[in-house]
């Protein structure tokens, strides 16, 4: 089992849990972080840290966001690792509590 970064992340992209990972688990896309499965200790530190709470026990996700299992798993093998706090995406407020937001997050381009 691991933590997984899911839809509420998308366009926000606080890294308030970035700064509390013990082990440096987690990938920046462009506007998405997600969590490297295979490095991540599953101690739960990150999860109260996001203030979008788009972080969830592998276990405990939500059906309709299932499908971020996999999408962490291939997103970190490509996208570079990222250490410590940065600030969000300038528009993250507007994004923060938006729904339905899987189409608009961009997989391919590195971060600027």
């Amino acid at each position: 089992m691991s933590f997984v970064v899911t839809e509420a992340c998308i366009r926000c992209k606080y890294t308030d849990c970035v700064a509390a990972c013990p082990v440096e688990c987690f990938h920046e896309g462009p506007d998405f972080l997600v969590i490297d499965p295979e490095v991540c200790i599953d101690c739960g530190v990150c999860v109260p840290e996001c203030p979008v709470e788009a972080i969830f026990d592998e276990k405990d996700l939500p059906a309709e966001q299932r499908e971020y299992i996999e999408l962490n798993r291939r997103l970190a093998a490509q996208w570079p690792l990222i250490t410590a706090a940065q600030d969000p995406l300038p528009d993250a407020e507007h994004w923060a509590n938006q729904p339905h937001k899987r189409a608009l997050l961009t997989e391919t381009a590195q971060p600027a």
